[in-house]
């Protein structure tokens, strides 16, 4: 197996950082956001971007602009972390739990026909792990219901599916920045969009609805202090530069470890479809020995991090400030039995090494 490619370079980041530093306070701010926003349409070949204080942040602009509000419903998987969930909440609205399928981790469509309603405004698809849905099937369905689609891309920059970006198959695309992420600026977001007007309402609902949209008057409604900080957006700016060299460091990680546990017992690695670009957000693996959340979780204590071990994922139709409704076995399936190892981008190869070390060890020792 051929090493990793080398970890690539922040050119003269501690300059430009101290340079922007001396350049403050600067109250109006915005130029390193603008700079930002400016390349992400280029590397995202989207019209519009808006820079944002997180993935949540960006979810929950972007699911006012397409008119979510009280009393609305919005499906979503079940298969997601609560900030996927919580802006629906916040802005009124109910979310409606869908099941994904444990063969593809994509929607289960028949739940999620049986639980549309005269009520249900919009389809929040959600690409765990970087795994994206068929976006052909996704439109159809939202099509012929009159959905609008908002997608929550917070893991998946660089997938793509069926030739569509993710961030791409719906009315905005939601991603976030945050530390892990293999676009990466400590925390933030963005969401981006081809649509102006949807652009315009995110911009202004960040800040307060002080830069109202066209032909709208300033703080004529309430918003969010939800703009991306300029040092932020300094980071966010560098990171983009190097996007391309990180995403292929994180796939050549994810295959190298996936490689290094090929005859490990018990365990067989996920594929993405035919048709799916994946960025290897995280390398996944199907457990299929005894307790597998039980077997996750003895790997988190030695050291090897995951979804499901040492940050205790579970569907979020189970927590309890949303009640007691019919559960989604397939995501529970899924997150119990899928071993979603946790990777950054200065996991070289003697990381990976221990990693593979440990898993193989632990899996042909367990009896639990």
């Amino acid at each position: 197996m051929t090493g990793l490619p080398p970890l690539p370079a922040m050119e003269d980041l501690r300059e430009r950082m101290l340079a922007a530093l001396a350049g403050m306070p600067d109250p109006p701010g915005g130029k390193f956001t603008t700079r930002f926003e400016h390349d992400l349409t280029q590397v995202f070949a989207r019209r519009h971007a808006v820079a944002v204080s997180s993935g949540t942040t960006a979810l929950h602009t972007a699911l006012s602009a397409v008119g979510v509000g009280p009393d609305d419903e919005v499906l979503m998987p079940a298969l997601a972390v609560i900030m996927t969930a919580q802006p629906i909440v916040q802005l009124g609205a109910k979310p409606v739990f869908v099941d994904s399928d444990p063969d593809t981790l994509d929607l289960d469509y028949a739940d999620a026909a049986s639980k549309v309603t005269a009520r249900t405004k919009a389809i929040v698809p959600v690409h765990l792990w970087g795994r994206m849905g068929d976006p052909v099937r996704l439109r159809a369905f939202a099509a012929e219901r009159g959905l609008t689609i908002v997608e929550d891309a917070a893991q998946a920059a660089g997938t793509s599916r069926a030739g569509v970006p993710a961030g791409a198959a719906g009315a905005a695309g939601c991603f976030s920045t945050k530390d892990g992420k293999i676009l990466w600026s400590n925390e933030g977001g963005f969401a981006l969009s081809d649509d102006p007007a949807i652009a315009a309402h995110i911009r202004a609902f960040r800040g307060h609805w002080l830069t109202p949209p066209p032909g709208g008057r300033p703080q004529e409604r309430l918003g969010l202090p939800g703009r991306m900080p300029e040092l932020i957006a300094l980071l966010a700016q560098a990171n983009l530069l190097r996007f391309p060299a990180l995403l292929e460091r994180r796939r050549a990680q994810t295959v190298y470890l996936l490689h290094a546990l090929a005859g490990a017992r018990g365990l067989t690695s996920l594929q993405p479809a035919t048709d799916e670009t994946w960025n290897h957000y995280s390398p996944l693996l199907r457990i299929g020995l005894p307790h597998p959340r039980a077997f996750a979780e003895h790997l988190a204590q030695l050291g090897v991090p995951s979804s499901s071990g040492s940050f205790r994922l579970v569907p979020c139709d189970t927590r309890p400030m949303f009640g007691d409704r019919a559960p989604c076995r397939g995501a529970a399936q899924i997150l119990d039995r899928t071993l979603a190892i946790v990777l950054t981008e200065h996991d070289d190869e003697a990381v990976l090494d221990r990693y593979a070390a440990v898993i193989t060890r632990e899996a042909a020792a367990w009896r639990a």
